[in-house]
């Protein structure tokens, strides 16, 4: 299985540290960033396979990130966190529930 890098977005400490547990455990290496300067900082500076944004960010905060990534030149896929069901990030690539089995599901179907 080949080597997945996430960089793991969140404003909330323990919730930030809890999902990147659960990423950890199913082999992902996880950077994590507490605010939206650090992802940035993170992101410019990394290599990542998929970023994964926190539910807490606030909409404005999701789109500033995914239109500074892009117009990095980057095509790392952006996946949403949402607490609303059927509620899509206009921006991301993917957008899913707060739930630790669709995050990982969602996780492999938008890496293949």
């Amino acid at each position: 299985m080949p080597v997945t890098i996430v960089l793991s977005v969140g404003l909330n400490p323990a919730l930030l540290r809890t999902r990147n547990l659960i990423l950890q455990s199913a082999g992902y290496i996880v950077v994590p960033a507490l605010s939206l300067k650090e992802a940035v900082d993170q992101f410019l500076a990394g290599d990542f396979d998929l970023v994964l944004l926190g539910h807490f960010i606030p909409p404005i905060g999701r789109d500033r990130l995914t239109s500074l990534f892009r117009a990095s030149g980057s095509r790392v896929p952006i996946v949403s966190i949402s607490e609303v069901y059927g509620q899509q990030d206009a921006l991301a690539d993917a957008t899913i529930e707060n739930d630790p089995n669709k995050l990982l599901t969602a996780i492999k179907e938008v890496l293949v």
